[in-house]
């Protein structure tokens, strides 16, 4: 399991099986992506909460390392992070 994906799952309680909403759209979410991408700037530094996102494949390819949907990912995700 890579890293990023084991510390959005521990910080969540998570486990691999649990149905995980994506954090834009609520569908089945595939992927643990990175708002500040570690391919497009980011570094391996960026494996922590606050720059992780769950996220459908839909969501993933549309919006998912665009810039002009980042302030949205932060919004949700932020939204997410204080329900916790």
């Amino acid at each position: 399991m890579k890293k990023h994906v084991k510390v959005y799952l521990d910080y969540f309680g998570y486990d691999t099986t649990d149905f995980i909403p994506c954090e834009l759209c609520g569908q089945k979410a595939v992927d643990i992506n990175h708002i500040f991408a570690r391919g497009m700037g980011g570094s391996k530094s960026k494996d922590v909460i606050e720059n992780l996102v769950a996220c459908c494949r839909k969501c993933h390819i549309e919006k998912g390392d665009k810039k002009q949907f980042r302030q949205e990912w932060i919004d949700k995700h932020n939204e997410k992070m204080n329900l916790q």
